[in-house]
């Protein structure tokens, strides 16, 4: 007996064919889920002054990070050190949400001295990985900040004729714990057989001093053959060569992004002129795998150390050997200093037998 008989009862249908279970549905799920909250992206830009970082970074994104930087003077350089300027912006496109946080490290190698340059840049990245540990291990996990820096897009100059020492340095310095994108800059200062031949030599200096950058995913078998190809062209293209400008000109009758040159126009999206769209292409298209190799790889390696120094935290891993050696030293100073002192005590042990029995025999 119904205890509500004016009321229909209700029916559940099945929109989909008999047979159908629904979990094809889940990535459309994990899609409207991760489009709600967002993305979170760091990029660390790392350079010499004047290699025009700051344009290349707002060409990329259409956005002004920098509207009250104060470039200084040549004579203030020669003291500078170096430091961190984080920059976030929430940018926001046809609904998706990304909160980008771009790392500069202004004053890297303008000092005469650039040894101890990048320790800065060293400590940082340890220290958003410290943060984003101490945060993990915590009671409240859920709005967890991701700091860490996902990728770094390392600008190397163009006037050279390959990598400087810096250049190595620095590479190997930071290759275990962050994706490195080796990026030519101005790449309007060359022709296109300069370009090429700079290309191969960086490849060929990176191979020789065995400095891990980011490598592209192969594609998966299944992809398509344009995705595939997209892939082969942005692999051959490492490093990537490129031109930044916010002004925009205009060629052919349109209006496009570039810088205005006597002999003509060079257009930053056009990738016969550089390899600026292939970087973004890069960039935007594995993301999500230079989060993933961060995560799985650069993370996991910081915090398995952590573990293996049973939770305790090191300011500087170089500072740190250093202490190791100078204890060393001291400890064996000490060992050589007591051998010493036993070695005469043995001695004068020796000659005050001596003597005693020296002295027997004269009254015998």
């Amino acid at each position: 007996m119904s205890f509500f008989p004016d009321q229909q009862p209700t029916q559940f249908i099945n929109p989909e064919t008999p047979g159908y279970v629904g979990f094809a549905n889940l990535p459309n799920q994990v899609h409207r889920k991760s489009v709600k909250k967002g993305f979170e992206f760091t990029l660390m830009v790392v350079g010499e002054s004047g290699l025009g970082k700051s344009t290349l970074i707002n060409s990329l994104f259409l956005t002004d990070l920098y509207p009250e930087r104060i470039i200084p003077g040549a004579a203030e350089k020669i003291e500078r050190t170096v430091q961190i300027e984080a920059s976030t912006v929430e940018i926001e496109e046809r609904g998706v949400k990304l909160r980008l946080t771009v790392v500069d490290t202004p004053g890297y190698g303008d000092a005469i001295n650039c040894r101890d340059c990048f320790k800065t840049i060293i400590s940082y990245i340890d220290e958003q990985f410290e943060r984003y540990l101490h945060d993990e291990s915590g009671l409240n996990r859920r709005h967890i900040i991701d700091n860490r820096v996902h990728c770094c897009f390392y600008f190397i100059s163009p006037f050279g004729h390959g990598l400087k020492p810096l250049d190595v340095a620095f590479m190997k310095a930071i290759h275990n714990k962050v994706n490195i994108v080796p990026v030519i800059a101005k790449a309007d200062t060359l022709t296109l057989k300069e370009r090429e031949r700079l290309k191969k030599r960086i490849l060929d200096e990176i191979e020789e001093h065995s400095i891990k950058i980011y490598h592209l995913p192969d594609a998966e078998s299944d992809e398509d053959e344009d995705f595939k190809e997209q892939t082969r062209l942005l692999k051959a293209s490492i490093p990537f060569s490129v031109v930044g400008s916010n002004q925009l000109i205009e060629a052919k009758g349109k209006k496009v992004r570039g810088r205005l040159y006597p002999w003509g126009v060079v257009e930053v999206e056009n990738p016969e002129h550089n390899d600026f769209l292939k970087l973004r292409t890069m960039l935007i298209t594995h993301m999500q795998d230079l989060q993933e190799v961060t995560q799985d790889l650069h993370y996991e390696n910081f915090r398995s150390e952590r573990l293996k120094r049973g939770g305790r935290k090191v300011e500087n891993e170089d500072m740190n050997k250093d202490q190791i050696l100078l204890e060393k030293e001291a400890e064996l100073r000490r060992m050589q200093e007591m051998i010493a002192r036993m070695q005469a005590q043995m001695q004068m042990q020796m000659q005050g037998g001596d003597s005693d029995s020296g002295t027997l025999g004269h009254h015998v």
